[in-house]
């Protein structure tokens, strides 16, 4: 597949609650291949345009995949490793990456080399594979010794990156996960609390056995070029845009989110060559449509997804404007849903054509993938903004208002002539000299391209 990271656009899916699976693994049923729903929502997930497949964790864990036992088998739950590595072929065969979850921060209590320290104790030759291992002081679950939990949950064993042989049982894993399954790279759960030295060993070695291997990272606060860097990682979360896409909204303050893009892409920005995984919902947030307060806002949200730079990501679900919001679980996040029903009775039934219609735009448009970032206007409900490459400009311009609106703008890179606003129907718009004047409907936008 001949795509850069920027030609990426992806669709998310946490496959433990989009398949149904129990929420609790007996590690004695057969396996059951929930795995192939994914297989059925193929055509709707290319068919919006999306070339990417973001699986959540699927290695055999004790309940929310990110409490891993064994990262060298697929989750009973959700099938065997034959059932990933059929689905994997399939994606390829139409053109899809598929990226995975690598949850390598951290273990679940029932991981077998901590299982192995619970029944030998210092005696273990696996004591050293975890952060904080010490046997003067027991742990909150009265084990005979202490470790580090993850964020103070110690139902998630943290690792010691520095060993030597953890090092080499996750890597291996990753190896086994490219040779079998043929995965085309992971996002890193945490990645912003695990080592450095791990991070950069670990790019080293996925990348001496794949060079087009992408690397991910959840990355919440702090510069994302300490862990996106030529020695780490391609990408991170982009969290610092995530919420000022929809508060903007909200608020009526698209200065919130211009300050950020022009912090991230502007004219010196941090971030200008980096393709930042952009989103507005995940499995751990609450779903856009419970948050958005006005649900003609889903519009100008999603059109601004996929013409900032960076990488536009769709959770599964939310192109239908599905809800979702945390009652004290993150289980309403993470549904099981049906295509069938969601096609023929969509809670906001426009939204996944705007979305196929914006993917394809972007494929079509490398100015909308790759072009220079430049704020043109910023006020209270409207923004506009170009994308720009040496052979092609394109004007962004949104408008959150519940009525029409109208800007004048002067561009000086403009001669006159028409342009086209190839989002809506190809309209000609025209320039007087170096002067636009646009008229911008209400909760949606124009794409114009210069001719």
């Amino acid at each position: 597949m001949h795509c850069t990271a920027h030609d990426l656009q992806f669709y998310h899916i946490y496959p433990l609650g989009f398949c149904g699976a129990p929420h609790r693994n007996d590690f004695t049923s057969p396996p059951v291949h929930r795995l192939d729903k994914v297989m059925d929502w193929l055509d709707h997930i290319t068919g919006l345009g999306l070339n990417a497949l973001y699986l959540g964790p699927l290695f055999e864990s004790t309940s929310h995949g990110y409490d891993t036992v064994d990262y060298y088998h697929v989750d009973r739950r959700l099938g065997c490793d034959k059932t990933l590595a059929n689905l994997v072929r399939v994606c390829h065969e139409r053109g899809m990456r598929v990226i995975l979850d690598g949850v390598f921060n951290h273990a679940g209590r029932d991981f077998w080399a901590f299982q192995d320290v619970l029944r030998q104790g210092q005696n273990s030759p696996y004591k050293g594979w975890f952060a904080g291992m010490r046997f003067d002081r027991t742990s909150p679950y009265g084990d005979p010794f202490s470790y580090e939990g993850w964020n103070g949950h110690y139902n998630l064993v943290k690792f010691n990156h520095h060993d030597p042989g953890l090092r080499s049982h996750l890597f291996q894993a990753v190896r086994h996960w490219i040779e079998e399954f043929g995965i085309d790279g992971l996002r890193l759960d945490a990645a912003d609390v695990i080592d450095h030295g791990f991070l950069q060993d670990l790019s080293s070695f996925c990348r001496g056995l794949r060079s087009d291997f992408w690397l991910l990272g959840e990355v919440v606060h702090g510069d994302y070029r300490r862990w996106a860097n030529p020695a780490e990682l391609d990408s991170v979360t982009n969290y610092e845009c995530y919420k000022g896409l929809f508060s903007s909204l909200n608020d009526r303050n698209y200065f919130e989110i211009a300050y950020a893009l022009n912090r991230q892409s502007g004219e010196g920005g941090l971030y200008r060559s980096l393709p930042l995984y952009n989103f507005v919902d995940n499995h751990d947030v609450d779903r856009v449509a419970s948050l958005i307060q006005n649900p003609a806002h889903l519009f100008p949200l999603y059109l601004l997804l996929f013409s900032m730079p960076g990488v536009p990501s769709i959770y599964y679900g939310s192109e239908f404007g599905v809800q979702g919001a945390k009652n004290g679980s993150d289980l309403p996040l993470r549904p099981t849903l049906e295509l069938d029903p969601l096609l023929a009775h969509s809670p906001h039934p426009d939204l996944a054509l705007l979305i196929r219609k914006l993917s394809r735009l972007r494929q079509q448009h490398p100015a909308l993938r790759v072009g220079d970032y430049r704020q043109l206007h910023v006020a209270h409900e409207t923004l506009v903004f170009s994308r720009q490459t040496s052979e092609e400009w394109i004007l962004v311009a949104l408008n959150a208002s519940a009525n029409p609106g109208q800007l004048s703008l002067s561009i000086p890179a403009l001669s006159g002539g028409h342009m086209l606003d190839v989002l809506n129907d190809d309209q000609s718009i025209s320039v007087q000299h170096d002067r636009l004047t646009l008229d911008i409907p209400a909760c949606w936008g124009r794409i114009i391209l210069s001719g």
